[in-house]
């Protein structure tokens, strides 16, 4: 008998037009408005925005703060680092040089302040240059070592016969070159319905798994959910399966060796996108020496299976 759990914390709440609960990067699809912003939270998001974005915003800082230097320098008077010239536009790029070498602490050497005030705040954005670079590189120190899981789904979520009933299948590999040590798996099964007060409700069961751990994984596991009398999904038929408002919640937790610690990942399968009657390719095979081979490109290979 399906058993339903409590709300695992996706929301119980739900709509006829609902879109995924997750989105294609692995993160949860939500758009929180009216969030207050803390000052403490800008480290938390520079660890997890893209690299490109990360990027981006140094240096998107790094043009600005220069700017801002360069027009102090302007205004207190060029004729303290240089020799001024009759162009305000040449001399707001000498200033700008200068004000470059002077946070990166370079200084070739060429432009130098002269002056008790130039000298004054010149000494302080070469501080401030070295907070922002010991900053930066403590950021970019915390995004290589944090830790990460890089496991590939599968694009397909397919249903097929499956010893004597039927069954839903994926499967998954590790990106990278390690082997995942205890990977174990925990699979939800969120599924939207009209109650009876024509509201659509969110109801939560945990699949039962052929098996949810295994001691270790160095090619491809496929995770299979047998459609048993205990499984929410036996009163349902073939097509009718496609037309559920409803998905497939995956959590693969494992011991990474790199970062000698417990790791996880998260992934979601829509049942719009369910493949039925398929099977997956073999991903891997053994070359003329007997040496074992895993071909990514294969991860997503499916035929038509015939029963």
């Amino acid at each position: 008998m399906p058993k339903k759990i409590k709300d695992p914390g996706l929301g119980e709440q739900s709509s006829e037009f609902a879109q995924s609960i997750m989105n294609s990067d692995g993160s949860f699809n939500v758009n929180r408005v009216n969030k207050r912003t803390n000052i403490l939270d800008t480290y938390h998001y520079l660890i997890n925005i893209t690299w490109t974005r990360f990027f981006l915003l140094a240096i998107v800082a790094f043009t600005a703060v220069n700017v801002l230097f360069a027009l102090i320098y302007l205004l207190i008077g060029v004729d303290q680092i240089m020799v001024p010239t009759n162009s305000v536009l040449e001399n707001f790029i000498t200033a700008l040089f200068f004000s470059a070498q002077t946070l990166t602490t370079l200084g070739y050497g060429y432009l130098a302040p002269n002056g008790m005030l130039s000298g004054f705040i010149s000494s302080f954005e070469a501080f401030l240059g070295l907070s922002m670079f010991a900053f930066l590189t403590g950021l970019i120190y915390g995004r290589f070592s944090k830790p990460k899981a890089s496991i590939r789904f599968s694009e397909n979520l397919i249903f097929r016969d499956f010893n004597t009933t039927k069954a839903i299948m994926f499967r998954l590999v590790n990106n990278r070159s390690n082997v995942m040590i205890k990977p174990k798996a925990t699979v939800t099964l969120a599924l939207s319905k009209l109650n009876n007060k024509n509201e659509y409700k969110r109801s939560f069961y945990n699949l039962k798994l052929e098996r949810e751990q295994i001691n270790y994984l160095p090619t491809t596991w496929t995770i299979v959910h047998e459609i048993d009398q205990d499984s929410p999904l036996i009163k349902y038929k073939n097509e009718e399966l496609k037309l559920l408002n409803a998905e497939l919640v995956v959590m693969i937790t494992y011991f990474d060796q790199s970062f000698n610690q417990e790791v996880h990942q998260i992934h979601a399968y829509n049942f719009k996108d369910l493949k039925l009657n398929y099977k997956f390719n073999p991903a891997f095979y053994y070359d003329k020496d007997g040496k074992l081979i895993l071909d990514f490109d294969k991860i997503d290979s499916i035929t038509p299976y015939k029963s």
